[in-house]
C-alpha cells in the first residue's frame, strides 16, 4: 500500500502547484513591470497625449495672394462670397444619407437635386467628375452664390437643414473672359486630397484638410508661396465638449503675392486679336478641301525679346476659370473635359504641338551656314526638286533662279533648303551611313536652338515637341514595327504604302525625311514657346531665355520681395556675322519678302520700329493647313499659331500686326501715337505693395466717350484696376479698319 503525506498532495501534485505558484508570480511580476513603465517611466509623455485627446482644433484659412500684372492689376484676387456646404459626416448619419435635406436645400437655392447631391459624392477612379476630391471630414461647398435671402432661410430653419452651413467665406476670383482672364495661364483651385495631406506631412509646407490647392497655371506652380498658413487656435474643453479655456493659438499668415510680366490690357488685346483671327479664318475658302478652314484652335505669345518675360499669352478655345470656384458643375465640367469640347483647359502655347512649316527656316539656315554653306553663296530656287522619281514643289511653283540663303528667307524658297537638306544626306552616307559618320548638321542644330526639350517656362505640364533625328527615328521604329509590317500593302492606299515603307526601312534616314525637315515638315513637332524662344534669342543677340511669367514674389505686407531674374539656357550657335545677315533678312520678309503686305505695304514705321518677320505655312496630313507667324522688334518677339487656319500671313499676320499697333501706338497711316501706346518698351518697375496689403496700381481717367466707341467697334471692354479706374485699350485702329487691312494687297501668300 503506497503510503500518502497527510496533506493528501503526491509528489505529482505539489509539483504542478509549484509550477503554477511561479507562473503567476512571473505574470504578476511582468503586470507590475509594465505598469511602472506606463505609468512611471512614460507617465509623463502618456498624460500629455491623455490630455490631447480634450483639446478641439479650430481652423482658421490663410487668405491666399493675388496674381497681379506687371502693373499691379490683379488678375486673381479673393472675395468674400455667402458660401452653402454640407457635411458628410452628419449626412451620412441619417437614415436616407441625407437625401431629404439635400433635395430640400436644392429647392431652397434652385438647383436640381441631382446636381447637388453629386456634389457631396467622393471622387474615386470610378466616379466621374462632379464630385468631392477633398477630405470626406471637411464642409464641402454646394455654391459659393447663395443670397442672403437664401443663406438667412438656411439658419433660421437650421433644425430643417442638420449638416447645412451658410457663411461668408473669402473664394477665388478670377477675370471673366473678354477681360484678359488668362484663363490657362493662371490656372485653378481645387481641395486638397487625403493622399496629398499625408504626402506633404513630414515636409515644410504641410497641408490642412481645408487647403484648396493650385491644380494647374501659376495657381500650380507657385502654391507654395500664394498659399500662406492657416491659423490654428487650440481650445481645452472637458467630456462633454464644453470649452474650459484657450491651450494655444498660431495666427493665420496670408499668403505672398504674385507679380507677374503679363500685362493685363496687353494679354486682353492679344486673347481678343487671336480669337478675331480664328474668326476671320473661318470665313476663308480652302481650295484644298473645298470648304471654309475650321481654324479649331490657335496660340499667341507676347514675350520679352531681352528678358523672356511673357507679356501676354493666349490659348483659344479658352473658358472662364470661375466655373471652378465653389466647386465645378456637372454641365460646366462637360464643356471643359467632353469630346465635343475641344479641350479648353490644354495652354496650347505651351502644350500646343505643330510641324512649324517655314519658320522653321531660321534654324535649316543656321544649320546649312555651320556645314560650310556661304550664306551669300547662290542656290538655286526652282519650281520643284526631284529626288528618286518623287517630286518637291517649291510653294505655288515660284521660280526665283539662282538667290543666297537671305534671299531665300525673304521669299520663302522651299526647293533652295530641298537642295541643301539633300546633299547634306548624301554626304552624311545617304540611306546606310558607316558608323559614326553622319555630321548630321541639320538635327544638331534643331537641338541647339532648342528644340526637343522644355524651355524652362515656370508653368507646369509644358511639352517638349519633337526633333526627328536618327536617334528618334530607330526608337519610333521599333515601337510601331509590327503594326506597319501587318497593315502595309506595297500597292495599297496612301496609307498603306507608308506603312508598307515604314516597315522595311522606317529605322532609316531617308532623303524625304530629310527634305521635307527642312522646312519644318514631316515629323517634326514644336511649340509656340519654344518659336518665340528662338526668334526672341534672334532679337537681343543669341541668348536663350528661360521664358518667365513670374515676376517676383511679394510677402503681404509689401516688406519681403523676391524678384525672378531672367535665366538663359543655352546661345544661338551662329556667329555674329551669319546673326546679322539673317536678321537683315527677316527684316526683309516684313519690307518686301511674304510679310510685306501686312506691315511694308500698309504703313509700318519701318524706319521707327525695325519688324522682322518670318511667314510659315504646314501641312498636315488629313487636316487644313496650320497658320504661324512669327515676328520680332528689338523690344518684343511675337508669335502666333492656327491650327487649320490657312497660311501664316493670311490668317495671323492681321492680329500680329494689330498687336504691335496697340503696344506702340501706330495709327493706320504709319505714324506712332505715343497716347495710344500700351507698352512701348517692356515694364521695368514693379508695382508697390503697402503694408496693410493694398496695391498701389495705375490710375487712368476714364472717357467714357471713348468706351463707347470701344464697345461699339466689338474691342473688349476696359480693365479695372483695384482703385476702380480704367486702363487704355486702344488697338491701333477699329474693326472696319483691321479688316480693310486683312483685304489689302493682291501679292500671293507665300509660305
Amino acid at each position: 500500500m503506497t503510503n500518502i503525506p497527510e496533506t493528501g498532495r503526491t509528489p505529482r501534485v505539489q509539483i504542478r502547484l509549484v509550477v503554477i505558484q511561479i507562473l503567476v508570480l512571473s505574470l504578476l511580476g511582468t503586470l507590475g513591470g509594465r505598469l511602472w513603465y506606463l505609468q512611471i517611466r512614460e507617465g509623463d509623455a502618456y498624460a500629455k497625449e491623455a490630455s490631447g485627446n480634450h483639446v478641439q482644433q479650430v481652423v482658421e484659412p490663410a487668405v491666399r495672394g493675388s496674381i497681379l500684372d506687371a502693373r499691379g492689376v490683379a488678375l486673381a484676387d479673393n472675395e468674400t462670397r455667402l458660401v452653402v456646404s454640407a457635411s458628410r459626416t452628419d449626412l451620412l448619419k441619417m437614415k436616407d444619407d441625407g437625401k431629404a435635406v439635400l433635395t430640400k436645400l436644392a429647392k431652397v437655392l434652385g438647383m436640381s437635386a441631382k446636381d447637388v447631391m453629386l456634389k457631396v459624392r467622393l471622387c474615386d477612379a470610378k466616379t466621374p467628375q462632379p464630385c468631392w476630391n477633398g477630405s470626406p471630414y471637411q464642409p464641402i461647398p454646394i455654391t459659393d452664390e447663395a443670397t442672403p435671402k437664401q443663406a438667412l432661410q438656411i439658419r433660421e430653419r437650421a433644425e430643417d437643414f442638420p449638416g447645412i452651413t451658410a457663411e461668408p467665406e473669402a473664394v477665388r476670383r478670377y477675370a471673366a473672359p473678354g477681360k484678359s482672364n488668362a484663363a490657362q495661364v493662371l490656372g485653378y483651385l481645387s481641395p486638397v486630397t487625403d493622399d496629398e495631406i499625408t504626402k506633404a506631412q513630414d515636409t515644410d509646407s504641410p497641408y490642412l484638410r481645408s487647403d484648396q490647392v493650385g491644380r494647374s497655371g501659376l495657381e500650380r506652380e507657385y502654391d507654395k508661396a500664394l498659399r500662406g498658413k492657416a491659423g490654428v487656435t487650440r481650445y481645452e474643453v472637458d467630456n462633454l465638449g464644453r470649452v474650459i479655456g484657450q491651450a494655444e493659438a498660431d495666427e493665420a499668415q496670408p499668403g505672398a503675392n504674385l507679380v507677374t510680366s503679363i500685362d493685363a490690357r496687353v494679354q486682353r488685346v492679344a486673347e481678343f486679336e487671336l480669337n478675331d483671327a480664328m474668326k476671320e479664318a473661318r470665313k476663308q475658302f480652302d481650295d484644298n478641301t473645298g470648304e471654309n478652314y475650321k481654324a479649331d484652335s490657335g496660340a499667341v505669345i507676347v514675350m520679352e525679346a531681352k528678358t523672356g518675360r511673357i507679356v501676354a499669352m493666349a490659348s483659344n478655345p479658352t473658358y472662364d476659370p470661375n466655373a471652378w470656384v465653389g466647386g465645378i458643375s456637372a454641365k460646366d465640367y462637360a464643356k471643359l473635359t467632353g469630346k465635343k469640347s475641344n479641350y479648353p483647359l490644354l495652354n496650347r502655347a505651351i502644350q500646343g504641338q505643330s510641324a512649324p512649316g517655314s519658320t522653321f527656316k531660321v534654324i535649316s539656315t543656321a544649320a546649312a551656314v555651320e556645314a560650310g554653306y556661304d550664306f551669300d553663296g547662290r542656290y538655286p530656287c526652282t519650281s520643284s526638286y526631284s529626288v528618286g522619281g518623287q517630286v518637291f514643289k517649291n510653294f505655288e511653283s515660284e521660280n526665283f533662279g539662282p538667290i543666297n540663303l537671305g534671299r531665300a528667307l525673304e521669299v520663302s524658297c522651299d526647293t533652295v533648303f530641298y537642295g541643301l537638306a539633300h546633299r547634306e544626306w548624301q554626304r552624311d552616307g545617304g540611306i546606310n551611313p558607316k558608323k559614326g559618320e553622319p555630321k548630321d548638321y541639320f538635327f544638331k542644330a534643331a537641338h541647339q536652338f532648342g528644340l526637343g526639350k522644355e524651355t524652362g517656362i515656370d508653368l507646369p505640364n509644358e511639352v517638349t515637341g519633337r526633333v526627328p533625328d536618327r536617334q528618334w527615328k530607330q526608337s519610333y521604329w521599333n515601337a510601331n514595327k509590327d503594326g506597319w509590317c501587318k497593315t502595309g500593302k506595297k500597292d495599297g492606299s496612301y496609307v498603306e504604302k507608308i506603312a508598307y515603307e515604314n516597315c522595311l526601312e522606317g529605322n532609316k534616314m531617308r532623303a524625304g525625311d530629310e527634305i521635307n525637315y527642312s522646312i519644318g515638315q514631316g515629323d517634326t513637332l514644336v511649340t509656340p514657346i519654344q518659336m518665340a524662344t528662338i526668334y526672341a534669342a534672334i532679337s537681343n543677340g543669341g541668348t536663350l531665355y528661360n521664358p518667365t511669367v513670374g515676376k517676383a514674389v511679394v510677402s503681404a505686407d509689401g516688406k519681403k520681395v523676391d524678384e525672378i531674374k531672367p535665366t538663359s539656357h543655352g546661345k544661338l550657335p551662329i556667329s555674329r556675322t551669319t546673326l546679322s545677315k539673317m536678321d537683315e533678312a527677316l527684316a526683309g520678309v516684313a519690307t518686301r519678302g511674304t510679310a510685306a503686305w501686312r506691315f511694308a505695304q500698309v504703313g509700318w514705321p519701318q524706319d521707327k520700329i525695325p519688324m522682322h518677320a518670318k511667314t510659315g505655312t504646314a501641312e498636315v496630313y488629313g487636316k487644313q493647313t496650320t497658320s504661324w507667324f512669327a515676328t520680332y522688334t528689338k523690344d518684343y518677339s511675337i508669335v502666333m499659331t492656327i491650327s487649320q487656319g490657312g497660311t501664316g500671313s493670311g490668317a495671323s499676320g492681321p492680329a500680329v500686326r494689330n498687336i504691335y499697333d496697340a503696344l506702340y501706338g501706330v495709327s493706320d497711316d504709319g505714324t506712332i501715337d505715343k497716347k495710344n501706346a500700351l507698352l512701348p518698351t517692356p515694364e521695368k518697375s514693379l508695382p508697390k505693395v503697402r503694408t496693410d496689403g493694398t496695391i498701389k496700381s495705375p490710375k487712368i481717367a476714364k472717357d467714357p466717350a471713348k468706351d463707347q466707341r470701344a464697345s461699339q467697334q466689338g474691342a473688349p471692354e476696359p480693365d479695372e484696376t483695384q482703385q476702380g479706374a480704367t486702363v487704355n485699350t486702344s488697338t491701333g485702329g477699329n474693326r472696319d479698319t483691321r479688316r480693310r487691312r486683312r483685304s489689302r494687297g493682291s501679292r500671293r501668300m507665300l509660305t
